[in-house]
């Protein structure tokens, strides 16, 4: 690899790390929007994240329908990624307990790092396993507060859901790096259809709770940040940079995410925090090892 190629790669793992700074808000964005239901939530947030594509299409002075115009495949995979992967992790919040739901769905940075030696060009290493794995014990005491956990077979369905969650959003990542020529504003119409389809789910499933207030900036930056411009770079990090290092790194997610709560006054700080802050961080240098050299 060239040393221009080398920048180009380092550049793009640095887009994609902002999706992993920006999900790290999703907690805490989700708290201040009140009790808008998942759905609603959802659907909002998605609306927003079309406008950031709708703006980017604008810029570019390109006709939309142009845009839309996207292989069957493609719109497969995005639709599926972005909406899939919200249908199936709710399905697991409301069947199973929500540590256990969510640890189980957050297997998705390990999957990302196992399946990207599918890929061409690119082969696995004993770090980058280690450290997702690492990764992964580091986001399990997180989400447990050190505490034990249970699997019952009586939420087989919740977790089954979570698994599915993982799964998809591990696939759609890996794929989209084969769909590199794929123009990242694409994401744009993913995230129209999803927003759509959550509006339908929301409609069929939920009861209308609007925001109240501050609540509305929470939605907004929800569908700015996290749930919005977060898959623009996450796509253009996938696509271009070095996905087995994003994939170790997006274990810092709930890792800030639980910093920032208790920076906030919503959580406590305990010793399974900082014992997860080694494992998490000391996974992702790891797995980072290849670019730090």
């Amino acid at each position: 690899m060239t040393v221009h190629q080398t920048s180009q790669t380092l550049r793009a793992t640095g887009i994609g790390f902002t999706a992993i700074m920006m999900w790290a808000t999703l907690a805490l964005l989700t708290k201040l929007s009140g009790t808008v239901p998942p759905f609603q939530l959802t659907a909002m947030a998605f609306t927003v994240a079309f406008g950031i594509g709708l703006a980017m299409w604008w810029r570019q002075g390109k006709v939309i329908w142009s845009r839309l115009r996207l292989p069957l495949p493609v719109w497969g995979v995005g639709v599926a990624g972005l909406f899939g992967f919200h249908l199936f992790y709710f399905i697991a919040l409301s069947n199973a307990p929500a540590a256990e739901a969510s640890l189980i769905a957050y297997l998705w940075p390990l999957l990302i790092v196992l399946l990207s030696a599918l890929l061409p060009n690119e082969s696995l290493r004993w770090f980058h396993g280690v450290g997702a794995i690492a990764g992964f014990l580091g986001a399990g005491l997180l989400i447990s507060n050190g505490q034990a956990l249970r699997i019952d077979p009586r939420y087989s369905l919740g977790y089954l859901a979570a698994i599915a969650a993982a799964l998809i959003w591990a696939g759609y990542s890996v794929l989209s790096r084969r769909f590199g020529r794929i123009p990242t504003d694409a994401v744009g119409g993913f995230c129209g259809v999803t927003a759509l389809l959550a509006w339908i789910c929301h409609g069929l499933f939920e009861t209308t709770v609007w925001p109240v207030g501050s609540q509305w900036l929470a939605v907004f930056g929800l569908g700015l940040g996290p749930v919005g411009l977060a898959f623009f770079t996450w796509d253009y990090g996938v696509k271009h940079g070095n996905i087995k290092v994003l994939g170790a790194l997006s274990y810092l997610a709930p890792l800030l995410s639980t910093l920032l709560l208790i920076a906030c006054g919503f959580a406590l700080p305990s010793w399974s925090v900082a014992i997860a802050c080694l494992f998490i961080i000391g996974g992702a240098v790891l797995a980072a090892g290849d670019i730090l050299r």
